[in-house]
């Protein structure tokens, strides 16, 4: 049986960043709506502060090393019937993203980079 490939993974720059996020803010998720400019990149925020709704779609649980709960990946329904074939790898590069995400005032911005899968 073949192994089912992850939804969503992390870089290691990723995964450092949500280390330190977490120290100062808590347990995180992620939100990635299908809005324009800053709305169509990930989202970070504190746990529950950002209100799902019964049609967002929960792509992951991502397990991050020294942080004892999952980061939550969600996705509005419209943008997941986009990227429903791709792998989403969420990652970190220099620049001002949000004010309303958690790694603005760091200087950085988390990116998404997508790669297609098979069904």
């Amino acid at each position: 049986m073949p192994e089912e490939i992850p939804r969503v993974q992390l870089t290691p720059a990723a995964a450092d960043l949500l280390r330190r996020l977490r120290a100062a803010h808590g347990p995180l998720m992620f939100h990635q709506s299908g809005g324009c400019c800053d709305g169509s990149a990930p989202m970070c925020y504190p746990e529950g502060e950002f209100r799902t709704g019964d049609s967002d779609v929960l792509l992951a649980e991502l397990a991050v090393d020294g942080v004892q709960e999952p980061v939550t990946f969600w996705m509005s329904p419209s943008q997941y019937a986009v990227w429903s074939h791709t792998r989403l790898i969420v990652d970190v590069v220099e620049g001002r993203g949000s004010g309303f995400s958690l790694e603005a005032p760091e200087g950085v911005r988390f990116l998404i980079r997508s790669q297609v899968v098979d069904p």
